[in-house]
């Protein structure tokens, strides 16, 4: 892998039987990979249940960052050293989860417009692609909790307890 200044040469460290990157310590969640996987389950029910394609959007978004922070959480080693330039998520997760990097390359192409939809710019984003990147937000965060070792077990609504 070429190196620059700006960056930092990634050495991979075999933990137990994971392979784990050493990640700027200043890029890697605070949270337990659980709970940010909870946080983007919460996202999907908020975005689906949001009117506003825009909000609808960029909620949906936003869980499937909680979902690749979960991944980063679970993969990532703090590197030592001092704090570099801002690296994407999407970035990070391709370098602890190579697996993902469609994934992370459909959400990367996606973030202006997140951030467009977020800043209130109106139709920016057509109800059909808010629903379509739901869908996908949904699919995201299922693929990680499986990859994460996590099982998701939606609710059946109608049944009695």
């Amino acid at each position: 892998m070429p190196t620059s200044r700006s960056t930092t040469r990634l050495n991979p460290q075999r933990i137990g039987t994971r392979l784990e990157l050493p990640v700027p310590a200043h890029a890697l969640p605070h949270r337990p990979p659980r709970e940010l996987l909870v946080l983007a389950r919460r996202g999907l029910d908020e975005a689906a249940d949001t009117r506003i394609e825009g909000l609808r959007y960029s909620t949906a978004h936003l869980a499937a960052l909680r979902a690749a922070a979960a991944v980063l959480a679970a993969r990532a080693t703090a590197a030592p050293g001092r704090r570099n330039r801002l690296t994407s998520v999407w970035t990070l997760l391709v370098m602890v989860a190579p697996e993902l990097r469609e994934w992370a390359a459909f959400f990367a192409a996606g973030a202006s417009k997140r951030a467009a939809a977020e800043a209130g710019i109106p139709r920016v984003v057509t109800p059909r692609e808010a629903d379509d990147l739901l869908r996908a937000a949904e699919q995201f965060v299922a693929v990680v909790e499986v990859a994460l070792g996590f099982s998701y077990q939606p609710l059946l609504e109608g049944l009695a307890s």
